[in-house]
């Protein structure tokens, strides 16, 4: 199972496609269909993510009502490059299986968003809406959450100082993880972290991966340290290909 990075709610930027095998660290139990779900789930995630990034020109273009980008051309987009990144057709899933279920409230998900915010991204006249990869992660992973309630979860999130979204913030498991393995110098670039662990009380299998800044987030999370970027936030002076956000998968047990 391939997946590739994505643009992070908590930071709100594109990042670089690494592309990585999922192939987790640490003790994760039997958990090997449990690492294909997540990396099924956070690879759909990438992809969807990756859409609207590529068409944020589009979406802040003031001079172009219908953009053309409805839950079902979103969706399609993100099912080709899920299969480009996996080699393998997201709706052949069994959808009677966990997998298939869980992976299909996440499809779900991409499209509701999308219908329901076409008014706010077809209006003309109007360029930077805020409509951003940051943004519509954090609208699917709750949509998700509602869809997918008390099966599983999905968090975009990071490390503490990076939080721009107080929802995001890590709880004690990823924070432990992203001080004690990610952030250490010698973690292995794009290698997952995943771990049987509670959740809410709850044993859960979970997953912590990594996302890393690439050139174009830095026109939010660059330098000037402490100037404001264009959603109103101060940049942090981050550098190309540090860690910037953490996808964090958990299914319940």
């Amino acid at each position: 199972m391939l997946l590739a990075a994505a643009s992070v709610a908590v930071v709100g930027c594109a990042f670089a496609v690494m592309g990585v095998g999922f192939t987790p660290a640490g003790k994760a139990d039997d958990g090997s269909e449990d690492t294909s779900i997540a990396g099924s789930l956070a690879t759909m995630l990438s992809a969807s993510l990756t859409v609207i990034s590529n068409n944020q020109d589009l979406i802040d273009n003031p001079n172009i009502e219908d953009k053309g980008l409805d839950g079902k051309t979103v969706l399609a987009q993100a099912q080709q490059i899920y299969q480009q990144r996996t080699g393998s057709n997201p709706m052949s899933v069994d959808a009677n299986s966990r997998h298939g279920r869980l992976l299909r409230v996440e499809m779900t998900a991409i499209s509701d968003v999308m219908t329901a915010h076409q008014n706010e991204l077809n209006q003309r006249g109007i360029g930077f809406k805020g409509f951003i990869p940051a943004t519509f992660g954090r609208l699917v992973t709750e949509s998700f959450g509602r869809g997918a309630e008390g099966d599983a979860e999905i968090k975009i999130t990071a490390p503490p100082e990076l939080i721009r979204n107080r929802k995001a913030r890590p709880d004690n498991w990823e924070t432990t993880v992203i001080r004690e393995k990610l952030l250490s110098s010698n973690w292995p670039k794009g290698q997952f972290y995943a771990a049987v662990a509670e959740s809410k009380g709850r044993p859960a299998f979970r997953v912590a991966a990594p996302e890393y800044y690439s050139a174009s987030c830095l026109s939010c999370h660059g330098s000037p340290k402490g100037e404001i970027d264009i959603t109103g936030y101060p940049k942090e002076g981050r550098s190309e290909g540090e860690l910037g956000g953490v996808i964090s998968i958990t299914l319940y047990r």
